[in-house]
């Protein structure tokens, strides 16, 4: 059973942090590179950082330098960690399986979680 549950969203200042879990069902956990996208109020679900089984990481320009995604394979458990939260980080962010394809397509990704909602204050 593919199963992704994220947590840890919430309200933030500019300029603060937010860690974002996403909690995976073993198969997926083990099976696919997991990532994290966002999608603002009326904008499309964008890509914002992908980690794969062996630790290769890659990340959205807009959050380079800012976020990092990382993973605790004994708690089947992926991370965000958002540093320096911008008011246009504001979204809900979603977490991912891939399934094929380009990291930055969305219909490359074929399972995905609930949502938790990011709101940064300005």
């Amino acid at each position: 059973q593919v199963q992704l549950v994220e947590s840890g969203g919430g309200l933030v200042q500019a300029g603060g942090s937010l860690r974002l879990s996403c909690a995976a069902s073993e198969r997926t956990f083990s099976g696919y590179p997991l990532g994290w996208f966002r999608q603002a109020p009326g904008k499309e679900r964008e890509f914002v950082a992908v980690i794969t089984s062996n630790d290769s990481k890659y990340y959205a320009d807009s959050v380079k330098g800012r976020f990092t995604i990382s993973r605790d394979n004994a708690k089947r458990t992926v991370f965000l960690q958002m540093n320096s939260l911008k008011p246009e980080d504001t979204a809900v962010y979603y977490c991912a399986a891939h399934r094929s394809g380009s990291y930055y397509r969305t219909r490359s990704w074929n399972y995905w979680g609930q949502g938790t909602q990011v709101t940064v204050s300005s």
